[in-house]
């Protein structure tokens, strides 16, 4: 493995602050692209800091291609100018008084090569991004795509062994986001070193990642490939992200019997035991009045709220269980719906997937 970490770091309370710990074991090989997705404060910047040596951990250790950089039980600690690691921030951090140029050479030089080797090490670099044309431009005069790949090109020309990127898209429109998302999937495809990559946003971790972690308060929940993490979310959290509607019970063969008291669900897989039940909101309907339906999963529920969801009208629902269903919004004007609104809402047991919790 070339990349083999476990993080600890712990922040006692203070100041208002409440206490924080994460612990996160990372194991990546050459080539891997890892995302760490996971809510707010879930502990992904606290992660990629430790990584880059910009937080010390407080425990545990992390190792690189077999070179050991970090361990708190022994008193070593290798400062972030020292480690072959290249980041890629957020807001970029681009020296505004620089040219894209000297941006990117400012790596190169930190590394004790001259002026003039530094930028002719670079411009490659840039001729990569193809922006070879806007070599002496500065910061202010790239657009938002342009300086996140002058900041792509900063990190990659040291060669890193590690390359880390803190929500690398963020900063972007809608539009040119697309497309850089399209341009940074090509460029980690041939970075042979380890890249971790943090978001909140789903869509980016399933286009760019390899693997995703997902880490919840401090710990990891669910790791694997991107289509596992779709297809068998094991958190109401993951579960949002990938459009499910989840949930976890008891099954016995094709019936899981939620707890407390709640309903049980038909499903069109035969369990024993712990078992998830997860379904999109495009499998649910809605009926104002009880339907004459084939449908072996039927609950009355209330309209609790309405938003429009791309081109489809997400209704969010409660009663013997909550659920979301997504309607077209000719289908909802028929409906007549509305905060509080009676309706009857049907799940067909082949539109289910159960597996083992």
């Amino acid at each position: 493995m070339s990349l083999d970490a476990h993080l600890i770091v712990e922040r006692s309370a203070r100041d208002g602050r409440a206490g924080f710990r994460l612990d996160l074991e990372l194991a990546a090989a050459p080539g891997e692209v890892v995302a760490l997705l996971g809510p707010n404060g879930a502990g992904k910047s606290t992660a990629l800091r430790a990584l880059a040596g910009l937080l010390p951990l407080t425990g545990g250790h992390l190792a690189l291609d077999g070179s050991r950089l970090e361990a708190p039980a022994e008193g070593l600690h290798t400062p972030a100018e020292a480690r072959p690691v290249g980041v890629v921030f957020q807001d970029y951090l681009l020296f505004p008084h620089l040219s894209a140029l000297d941006n990117v050479a400012f790596g190169l030089r930190c590394r004790g090569m001259n002026r003039r080797a530094s930028r002719e090490a670079a411009l490659p670099w840039l001729e990569r991004m193809g922006l070879a044309e806007h070599a002496q431009a500065r910061p202010g005069g790239l657009s938002g795509g342009q300086a996140q790949r002058v900041a792509l090109a900063r990190a990659l020309a040291v060669h890193p062994r590690l390359l880390l990127l803190d929500e690398p898209l963020a900063a972007l429109d809608a539009r040119t986001r697309l497309d850089v998302r399209a341009q940074l999937r090509r460029h980690l495809a041939e970075f042979e070193a380890v890249a971790v990559l943090v978001t909140h946003d789903p869509l980016d971790a399933m286009v760019l990642a390899d693997r995703l972690v997902v880490v919840e308060e401090g710990r990891e929940v669910q790791s694997g490939p991107p289509a596992e993490i779709a297809r068998r979310p094991r958190t109401d959290y993951i579960a949002r992200l990938v459009g499910l509607n989840l949930y976890q019970g008891e099954a016995a063969g094709h019936t899981v019997t939620l707890p407390d008291g709640g309903p049980a669900l038909t499903t069109s897989e035969e369990l024993t035991g712990p078992a998830f039940v997860a379904f999109p909101p495009s499998a649910v309907e809605l009926h104002r009045s009880q339907p004459d339906s084939s449908a072996r999963n039927v609950w009355q529920l209330e309209v609790t709220g309405l938003d429009l969801h791309g081109d489809q009208v997400r209704v969010d629902l409660t009663g013997p269980l909550d659920l979301a269903a997504d309607l077209t919004p000719a289908a909802a004007a028929d409906l007549d719906l509305a905060p509080g609104t009676a309706v009857w809402a049907t799940v067909k047991a082949a539109q289910t997937h159960a597996y083992p919790a």
